[in-house]
């Protein structure tokens, strides 16, 4: 997927869960994710992505600022 199409399939997304509401967002993204799932037909594929996606912990937030060395981020 180039970066084009990329940018084309996520602005979709984001008007779509927009059109579907703040109470509709989580039953059509795991609607979503299960027709993703479907086809890609690769269970250990879809075992990774979904590790990969997990939010850290505030915890592991929290060590990683505090590791980060003074004005890193200029």
């Amino acid at each position: 997927m180039t970066d084009s199409d990329l940018d084309l399939v996520y602005t979709t997304l984001c008007k779509t869960l927009t059109n579907e509401g703040e109470t509709q967002t989580p039953l059509y993204l795991a609607r979503l994710v299960l027709l993703c799932m479907t086809e890609l037909d690769d269970p250990q594929r879809a075992l990774s992505l979904i590790e990969a996606a997990r939010l850290p912990a505030a915890s592991e937030v929290a060590i990683a600022l505090t590791a980060r060395e003074p004005n890193s981020l200029d």
